[in-house]
């Protein structure tokens, strides 16, 4: 069977991401739809590794594929690290991010710049044919901002104030997101481990 990476999620805007970085690797780059496969998966772990390992290990025991899996989210300080690994469950899973984000901002009306630090932060896991399950992670600093703006972007993007850009991370462009996000950071790193064990299985054969 020809090797391939499976990515678990149906998320589009994150399947953009995850090609443009690990196009290069040789092997096609399929989300769990294109795949074929279909999973439903309790996430209950009590970090982003620990839920990122979950869906890793869940679907690869499914396809015996290389498949990696992302667990990320909003971390805000003023609200004690939430909505955090409950990011995508933030106000229920089908609530739009339009609302989500309008509460978030509503939470922090009043709340001075210097108290509106936030992050960014992803795991990603890779689970291997063998068993193997290795992290990689990345964060992206910034603070929530007074209000809504920029479109190129998703989920809490449009609330994610990057002050070295004097934007938010839904006004940057695409090239620029994949360079200073928490998912390209894990990404470039999972791409580096990965490298070396299709070296290293390659060298084996």
């Amino acid at each position: 069977m020809e090797k391939r990476i499976v990515f678990a999620t149906g998320n589009e805007g994150k399947m953009r991401e995850i090609r443009a970085i690990l196009g290069d690797l040789g092997l096609p780059v399929l989300s769990m739809k294109e795949a074929g496969i279909s999973a439903d998966i309790v996430e209950n772990g009590n970090s982003f590794e620990e839920n990122a390992v979950i869906k890793a290990r869940a679907v690869g025991k499914l396809c015996g594929d290389i498949v990696l899996a992302d667990d990320s989210g909003l971390v805000i300080d003023y609200l004690d690290g939430a909505p955090g690994i409950y990011s995508a469950r933030f106000m229920g899973e089908e609530t739009s991010y339009d609302i989500k984000n309008a509460a978030i901002l509503k939470k922090l009306k009043d709340v001075p710049e210097a108290k509106r630090s936030a992050r960014f932060a992803c795991v990603i896991a890779c689970s291997l044919p063998d068993g193997r399950v290795f992290t990689s992670s990345g964060t992206m600093e910034g603070r929530i901002a007074y209000e809504i703006a920029g479109e190129n972007g998703f989920g809490y993007d449009p609330i994610f104030y990057l002050p070295a850009c004097g934007c938010t991370s839904a006004e940057i462009s695409t090239e620029q997101k994949n360079e200073l996000s928490h998912r390209g950071k894990a990404l470039r790193a999972m791409k580096d481990l990965l490298k070396g064990y299709l070296q290293a299985d390659c060298a084996a054969q």
